[in-house]
């Protein structure tokens, strides 16, 4: 089937332009990760809240940057915890849980929050970048490991783009073609299942989305219809995928998540 292609791709082997201050380095850069500790121990989750596939039909639980910060902050057997070999963050999303109203798919996430709690909500101006250094063992289907979302500035909630991975271990990028709708999917590169990668998904000059897996770099042009809207990170395993098999999903696990705006 033709793909539309509003947005259109340009391969570069050039790095991200830009100069970036550190909202939240949200993984341990150079010490190793304390398998001991709770994922706030290891990682700086005063900028992120957590929603988790647990709670009421429609109303899934989430967890505040304050309660999941410092080394006994919070932690979920089932969805979220520090994997005790070796330190990651781990995340846990089933085919069956309780999503959001606007979604079909259950999640264990972060969302991106500013420094006092609020929630993010940055403009496309001025350079924005999620980079991370992961691996996934298990996924059933198809799951999202890192968004930008669209927050306030009009009624879409569709994402700007998302970042996908596959049991074969094919990488694809979605860019939204419009708030209205409509994804154009491009694969990106390949990973074997369980080894670990890097992504950097970044915003530069307010018009174009950067994504970086494993060296590689790829622009994106970003329509003008999503200027009015503020924006945020998420990551982590959002399946894309459901049935009604709590056995069968997502695990993804974290080594480094580093958030930062400039």
């Amino acid at each position: 089937m033709k793909r539309r292609s509003t947005l259109l791709a340009v391969l570069t082997s050039a790095a991200v332009a830009g100069t970036f201050g550190v909202l939240g380095i949200t993984g341990a850069d150079a010490a190793a990760l304390n398998p001991a500790v709770a994922p706030g121990g290891n990682f700086n989750l005063g900028v992120w809240s957590l929603q988790l596939p647990s709670g009421s039909p429609g109303s899934p639980t989430t967890i505040p940057p304050s309660q999941l910060k410092g080394a006994n902050g919070y932690t979920n057997p089932a969805y979220f915890f520090t994997d005790k070999t070796d330190g990651s963050m781990t995340f846990w999303a089933p085919e069956k849980g309780v999503t959001t109203p606007n979604s079909k798919y259950a999640r264990s996430e972060l969302r991106e929050m500013n420094a006092n709690g609020s929630a993010a909500d940055w403009r496309l101006a001025g350079s924005h970048k999620l980079t991370a250094n992961l691996r996934i063992p298990h996924v059933t289907k198809n799951v999202c490991v890192g968004q930008i979302h669209l927050g306030s500035g009009g009624p879409s909630t569709k994402p700007l783009v998302e970042l996908y991975y596959r049991p074969n271990g094919d990488i694809y990028f979605g860019t939204e073609i419009s708030p209205a709708g409509g994804q154009d999917v491009r694969k990106v590169g390949n990973v074997p299942l369980g080894t670990r990668w890097d992504y950097t998904i970044a915003v530069s000059g307010g018009n174009r989305v950067n994504l970086t897996i494993n060296g590689t770099t790829t622009s994106y042009a970003i329509p003008s219809s999503f200027n009015p809207y503020g924006m945020y990170f998420k990551a982590g395993s959002y399946n894309q995928s459901s049935s009604d098999s709590t056995s069968n999903g997502a695990k993804v696990k974290f080594y480094t998540l580093t958030v930062t705006h400039g």
